[in-house]
């Protein structure tokens, strides 16, 4: 008689179970990512202009890729220079300044580019442009016009928002098949064993 051992099923049973669930989920996070995408792309046809926003998460994610100005009255800290890419989508750096503009706030403001890591001498004064995503969460302006002495930094796009939620359904669903394949397979040996 083949007996199948309880407790190792019941784990077996419930970890195939999460494997599935997060495949589900990542599939509705795939949903509510197209969704954002779409909002984004539609945010930067209308060129509507929003407030900038501050750290709240929700604030931001509204906020993103919409036009925004902000009157950067002054600059606090170092510059922040990157490798990042220009209009014509030539390479060198683009470089971020923490502005302040009031009510103690601050807002990451990428002034434009240049073709090596040194910026032009550049103290604030009204910036307008398209707000983007920023590291941690957070959002940054990208000058449209640049800054004076700057040349102009390539304009974000929606389309480089990861969206790896497919791929990260595909690999729990796999995952769900390979333990129940080898678990299967391991009942089987035990099963020849004490025949």
């Amino acid at each position: 008689m083949r007996r199948v051992p309880i407790v190792s099923t019941i784990v077996v049973a419930a970890a195939v179970a999460t494997m599935i669930a997060l495949g589900v989920w990542q599939l509705q996070r795939l949903d509510e990512k197209q969704a954002m995408l779409s909002r984004y792309a539609v945010a930067m046809a209308e060129g509507s202009t929003v407030a900038f926003p501050g750290d709240d998460a929700a604030a931001v994610e509204q906020a993103l890729f919409h036009r925004s100005e902000v009157d950067c009255q002054s600059i606090s800290g170092p510059w922040n220079s990157i490798a990042g890419r220009n209009s014509k989508g030539e390479s060198g750096y683009v470089h971020l300044a923490n502005c302040q503009i009031g009510d103690r706030r601050s807002a990451p403001v990428q002034a434009g580019w240049t073709k090596g890591p040194q910026h032009p001498d550049w103290s604030g004064g009204r910036v307008s442009g398209l707000i983007a995503p920023y590291t941690d969460g957070a959002a940054r302006l990208i000058a449209d016009p640049p800054a004076p002495g700057f040349a102009a930094s390539a304009r974000p796009d929606p389309a480089d928002v990861p969206n790896n939620h497919l791929a990260y359904a595909v690999q729990w669903f796999f995952f769900a098949i390979v333990a129940l394949m080898i678990y299967g397979l391991a009942l089987r040996k035990r099963w020849q064993e004490r025949a």
